[in-house]
This record gives structure tokens, C-alpha cells and sequence, in this order.
């Protein structure tokens, strides 16, 4: 058991997330050695009947567990209880091609899908816990009850810690907000704007609005806050707005939260505005892990290829952190072909634990510090192709240093400059 999983895990690292790429993975002598095998005359690993019999092997009892297995490999993940953390919560679209159990129409994004919720760490980016769920937005009293069993999970472990749950306009819900105040739980969730909390702030606006048109700039940024309250709340919070005045109107954001800190741009800019990497780190999960390979037909078999592809996750999160202080590592792409390490960065380059892996490099780099290009290689990745990736092998350095080479004498006209065509003809 403990190899298949440590197969399936390990080629989901690698880029093979289909299980019929084990067929021919199962005889790769570093697949081989990577599970405990001699690469030449240890028995081969799993194959894919034996993988899809495995990922529909679990009930529903067995995929909960495997669910609380992340959130403890999160919580063991830090040394000693911290002061508090933040966790960022949100749902993605993971679009379905069959019937699959669970799969639902969405007018929204125009497709059948699930809606699965990701859980992350925003102090560090780690995965805290993924939900499988139906293709609709969740409502509140689903929110609340998958926040109550997981803050329930973590008051076990961490008593003291203080917890901030942060969320978009779907998840400030009156029951999730309500329930955080009975049980001390810090919230800072979108708000959708209405005709009550623009009147509210509209002195603040007329004023942005005014001091733009005076001033003659292209954009003004302001913020002001209020107290609201909607029909279904039964008391006021906290409303904080940004303000944002243009040549082409006024446009205003709202959230809400119960912090007594902080001001309300330092609430809405410093506060809020990060959540945005969540938004990275899900994209991440799901463009280069291909979290939305869900096309098994129970959605317990779905939830178990999300836990799995989380794993694989934790596995290149782990080996970009466990690299040397003087090499950097980007994303699980970069860290497959080595290209987003750099042997020449300094030690003071090192990320800290705030902008931690997954964000990504500015320029990504196709041949590494130091290495000839020959060695590096590119992976032509088909999401939804069936066998294992096509590697295609680099042209040899003389082919980029030498321009007088046989490799350039053979280069079609239509890619030399007029120069090169006059003392190099192309014989057609």
C-alpha cells in the first residue's frame, strides 16, 4: 500500500498526474530507486489497474481520515504553537468532461463542475485542508459547519492561537460571521456593495470624487469606513471601504470584518489585498500539480485524487524549502527541469517565510546557472493526454555559441538576416 501511494504521489510530483502513466513509469529505474527498489533488478512498481483500484478503494469514513491527515501534517509542521495564523480560504472552478457524482451546472462560469474549497496557510503557504464539493456556491450554514470542525481540530492542538479566517464576498455569510464571534474567531470577509452602504460612505466618495477633479490626477485612492448592518444580521459590524476615483467614475469595495485595529486602509490594503496570493497558490495547485484531474465517477475516489495531488504538493513545497541556502526554487515546474535554480544568487536572496515558494519568479529562466543547455530539458505538457509527457532534448551549446557551425549552415533562409543569406545561399 505504502508503495503505491508512494508511486502515485511521486509521478503526480513529476508532472504524470494520468494513472496510465504508470504503465510505463513502473519499469523507470529513478522511480525505482525513489521507492525503495533496485533500479535494475527490483520488481517493477504499480500499474494503473492497480492505482484506479486503489483510488476507489476508500469509503467515506477512510477519505475523512485522510483529510485530517493534512490538516495535522500542517499543524506538525510548526515547531511550537504560533500567536496566531491566518487562514485564507476560497473556492476554484475544477470543470468535469463525464457525469461525475456531485458535478453540477454553473451559469456563472458556463460549465458542468465541482466548486472544491482550498485551505491555505498565508504565513506560509501551505495547504491546510482541500474539500471536494458540488459545482454552487457554498452557503452559510455548509461554510460554518466545514470551519467548526476544522477550528475544532486545531483548538485541540493550539488552544491559544489566535485565528483569522479571511474570505471573499461568498464566505461573509451571517452564519460564518456569527459563529466566529460566539467562538472568538477573527473575520475579515468581502463584502457586495448595495444602495445603503454606498449612501453610507457617499460624503467620503463626494470628497475623493471632488479632490480628484481638482487636483487633476488620473486616479485617487481613499478609504473610509462605517457601521452596517444588513436584514439578516442581527447586529452592526464593522464596514471598511476603498474608495477609487477615476476619469471614469467612482468604484468602491467593501469588507467586513470584526478587528478593532488598524485603520481602514491598513485593514483593506495590508490586510485584505493579501489574500490575494491564495489566489497564486491555487492556481498553482492546479496548473502545474492538475489538482482538476477529478474524472473518477464516485466523488469519494475524486476526494482521495485531491488529497493525493495535495500530498504531491507537500512534497515539492518540502524540496524547495529543503534546498541550499544559495539556490532559490521557484515552482514545481521550475524544480523539475532545475530551471528555477540559481547557483550565482547570493545567500541574502533567500526567501523568507512570508513570500515563501509558491510565489513565482519574475522571468523564468529555461536553462540553469552554470549548466549546459544540452542537460536541461522541456516537457511538453498535454494536460489531457493519456501517456506519459514527450521530453524533447536541446540543441548542443555549439548550436548557440557558434554561428558558423554546420547547425547554422543548414538553418532555412527564411531565418537568416540578408547578410547570412548572401554568404550562406540556400541551395532551394
Amino acid at each position: 500500500m505504502a508503495d503505491i501511494l508512494r508511486a502515485r504521489i511521486f509521478a503526480i510530483a513529476c508532472g504524470y498526474e494520468d494513472a496510465n502513466d504508470l504503465d510505463r513509469l513502473r519499469t523507470d529505474p529513478a522511480f525505482k530507486l525513489a521507492c525503495g527498489r533496485l533500479p535494475d533488478s527490483g520488481i517493477d512498481l504499480c500499474s494503473q489497474p492497480t492505482c484506479s483500484r486503489l483510488e476507489n478503494l476508500p469509503d467515506l469514513r477512510t477519505v475523512i481520515r485522510l483529510g485530517w491527515v493534512l490538516v495535522d501534517l500542517w499543524l506538525s509542521s510548526y515547531a511550537a504553537p504560533p500567536k496566531s495564523v491566518t487562514l485564507d480560504i476560497d473556492d476554484t472552478l475544477d470543470v468535469v468532461h463525464g457525469h461525475q457524482q456531485l458535478s453540477l451546472f454553473n451559469a456563472h462560469y458556463d460549465e458542468r463542475c465541482f466548486l472544491p474549497i482550498h485551505i491555505y496557510d498565508a504565513a506560509t503557504g501551505r495547504p491546510v485542508a482541500m474539500i471536494l464539493r458540488p459545482g454552487k456556491t457554498p452557503t452559510g450554514k455548509e461554510i460554518r459547519g466545514h470551519l467548526r470542525r476544522l477550528v475544532r481540530r486545531i483548538r485541540a492542538r493550539w488552544p491559544t492561537t489566535r485565528i483569522l479566517i479571511r474570505g471573499d464576498s461568498h464566505y461573509g455569510r451571517a452564519q460564518v460571521m456569527a459563529w466566529c464571534e460566539n467562538n472568538a474567531i477573527d473575520y475579515l470577509f468581502g463584502l457586495p456593495g448595495n444602495k445603503v452602504l454606498q449612501r453610507l460612505v457617499d460624503e467620503s466618495a463626494d470628497d475623493i470624487r471632488t479632490r480628484r477633479a481638482l487636483e487633476r490626477k488620473s486616479v485617487l485612492r481613499g478609504y473610509a469606513e462605517t457601521r452596517y448592518k444588513a436584514k439578516s444580521w442581527k447586529a452592526e459590524r464593522r464596514t471598511c471601504a476603498r474608495i477609487e476615483a477615476t476619469t471614469l467614475g467612482l468604484d468602491i469595495r467593501f469588507v467586513v470584518t470584526n478587528l478593532d485595529k488598524g485603520s481602514a486602509e491598513h485593514i483593506y490594503d495590508v490586510i485584505y489585498c493579501a489574500r490575494g496570493q491564495a489566489e497564486n497558490l491555487i492556481k498553482m495547485h492546479k496548473s502545474q500539480l492538475a489538482s482538476d484531474r477529478t474524472s473518477c465517477r464516485s466523488p469519494i475516489a475524486n476526494q482521495g485524487r485531491l488529497v493525493l495531488h495535495t500530498a504531491a504538493y507537500w512534497l515539492m513545497l518540502t524540496c524547495a524549502r529543503r534546498c541550499p541556502r544559495p539556490i532559490i526554487c521557484a515552482t514545481p515546474s521550475s524544480l523539475r527541469c532545475g530551471s528555477g535554480c540559481s547557483s550565482s544568487a547570493p545567500a541574502s536572496s533567500k526567501p523568507s517565510r512570508a513570500s515563501a515558494w509558491p510565489s513565482p519568479p519574475p522571468v523564468p529562466r529555461q536553462v540553469c546557472s552554470g549548466r549546459s543547455p544540452a542537460i536541461c530539458y522541456r516537457q511538453d505538457h498535454d494536460r489531457r493526454g493519456s501517456g506519459p509527457r514527450r521530453t524533447t532534448q536541446l540543441p548542443p551549446s555549439s548550436a548557440f555559441t557558434s554561428p558558423d557551425t554546420a547547425a547554422v549552415k543548414k538553418t532555412p533562409s527564411r531565418h537568416l538576416s540578408a547578410a547570412q543569406r548572401q554568404t550562406n545561399p540556400d541551395p532551394s
